[in-house]
């Protein structure tokens, strides 16, 4: 398979090719004033690389959102989930090379650049055996990397923009290969722009923006002129994956296009100034009732639910390539909708329960183990629980949010077979304990019950998923009041805790 794309063609009508396995190393900067063909350059290249590699968008104004049914993109809608969901979609998205499109458009601009940071950071961040080889094409760069404070906080600003500077600076060793377009030269950030090694320049009216894309070009100012008479969708094409010597390049057609495009002018309607006022001041329709529009006026889509979302990630392989034999789409089993490309499997045959018992055991004993599993909130652990249910063939057995929180607790305390006979009569115990406080009654519990020493400061902290000594000792006095410990202190100041319900004690430590 090659790993050159054409992305158009030169002043000759010779095809013009790039190396994706050279833009990987290398990067790439592009750059042109509104209407200079900036987006339909990104999505030829994001088109025609589809099939070689993994693609993360980060889509300010929701226009890409479009690759999604013919290409199998993912599309993350940033409006509808919360810190925890974009981080944790993000790590998963490193983790089973999905391509995915982070739509931004149903939020305001501080809001935008938080939700990129923090996905961009999770991106960064993957372990190093998912550091797999993938384009991560930021349109609108100047907006998460400005050159300058403007209306959003220092905080968000300084987060946005060592996210964007981590992609494009460091991002190379962990197979992240940055794509940023910016309308403004003079906006973006120049530790950003610096990094790429690889530029298409496009139409540019601005001195400012001229003279700083003939210093990346390599012209003086005199051929710095050319730029204000490129056409639209011709660029000045220049770096290691185009060509050596700064070369004129039409882009090529696309196969999709941006659900907000506007085809240029049209009639005006021609109905009587009287029926237009009657029609605007109608009673609203159902379809139209007020809060059913996101703020750039578009109809709000469902929220996609999270664990279904996680699915397609899960399940995402690339795009084929065109003319292969398995060119022809696939459908998904959630009703023909296209957003992933996974061939539709029969349902998994019913296990036995002992053998369903044995897998949750398994799978909630797994995510104990992992570090800093405690300190996220239940949601995302939930979210974590469906998928690898799903993944084992045991969807159906998932249950709420309320009785994975106390099968969680369970596991955090190191008790794989609840439904043991030597587990029953603190398993009774403990129908009376709070969710948030089951955790680290449980931890004692099971020292008590194999007369283990008592667990220290830090280990019942992690079960209730704080890092405060204070609170420990808070949640000791409550327990202690509310009748299910006793705790002892002898003259050595040592401590042990007992189960008077049980009978039960620690020893001391």
């Amino acid at each position: 398979m090659s790993a050159s794309i054409v992305i158009g063609t030169g002043p000759n009508g010779a095809s013009v090719k790039m190396d994706i396995e050279e833009l990987l190393a290398t990067r790439l900067l592009v750059q042109g004033n509104s209407g200079s063909g900036k987006s339909h350059l990104l999505r030829r290249l994001l088109e025609e690389s589809a099939p070689l590699v993994q693609q993360v968008v980060i889509d300010p104004e929701g226009d890409f959102v479009s690759l999604a049914e013919p290409f199998g993109h993912v599309v993350i809608d940033g409006a509808d989930y919360n810190q925890n969901e974009i981080v944790q979609m993000a790590a998963r998205i490193r983790r089973h090379r999905a391509s995915a499109i982070l739509a931004l458009d149903g939020l305001e601009l501080e809001a935008q650049m938080r939700c990129a940071a923090q996905f961009m950071a999770a991106l960064f961040d993957a372990p190093r055996e998912q550091w797999f080889p993938a384009l991560v094409v930021v349109d609108e760069a100047q907006m998460f990397a400005p050159a300058a404070a403007g209306d959003v906080s220092d905080e968000v600003r300084r987060l946005s923009l060592a996210a964007m500077t981590n992609v494009m600076c460091r991002g190379r060793k962990r197979g992240l290969a940055g794509i940023i377009a910016t309308q403004r030269l003079a906006k973006l950030a120049k530790n950003v722009a610096a990094e790429a090694s690889n530029f298409l320049m496009g139409r540019t009216f601005l001195d400012i923006d001229m003279a700083r894309a003939a210093d990346l070009l390599g012209m003086d100012r005199r051929q710095a002129e050319q730029i204000r008479d490129l056409e639209r969708g011709e660029f000045l094409g220049l770096g290691p994956a185009v060509s050596r010597r700064a070369i004129s390049v039409r882009i090529g057609e696309v196969k999709t296009s941006a659900r907000n495009v506007v085809g240029g002018l049209m009639p005006m309607p021609s109905a009587p100034t009287e029926d237009l006022h009657a029609l605007i001041h109608a009673e609203w329709s159902d379809e139209e009732q007020p809060g059913l529009f996101g703020s750039g006026g578009a109809r709000v889509e469902p929220r996609v639910d999270t664990g279904e979302l996680m699915n397609r990630i899960a399940d995402f392989t690339l795009a084929p390539v065109p003319g292969s034999e398995s060119a022809e789409p696939k459908n998904s089993e959630s009703g023909g909708d296209d957003l992933f490309r996974a061939a539709a499997v029969p349902a998994p045959p019913s296990l036995p329960p002992d053998e369903v018992r044995v897998i949750l055991s398994e799978i909630l004993a797994d995510m104990a183990a992992e570090e800093d599993a405690t300190f996220q909130g239940a949601p995302t652990l939930f979210q974590d629980f469906t998928l690898r249910c799903r993944m084992r063939q045991i969807g159906a057995h998932v249950g709420d949010v309320a009785k994975f929180r106390r099968r969680f607790a369970v596991a955090i305390a190191g008790i794989n077979d609840p439904d043991a006979p030597e587990w029953a009569a603190l398993m009774g115990l403990a129908e009376s304990v709070p969710d948030d406080l089951l955790a680290p009654f449980l931890v004692i519990a099971h020292a008590a019950s194999e007369g283990a020493p008592c667990p220290e400061d830090e280990v019942l902290a992690r079960a209730y998923g704080t890092r405060s000594s204070g609170r420990i000792r808070r949640l000791l006095e409550h327990l202690e009041k509310s009748g299910l410990i006793v705790v002892r202190t002898d003259f050595q100041g040592r401590r042990s805790i007992g189960i008077p319900h049980l009978g039960l004690s620690t020893a001391a430590v």
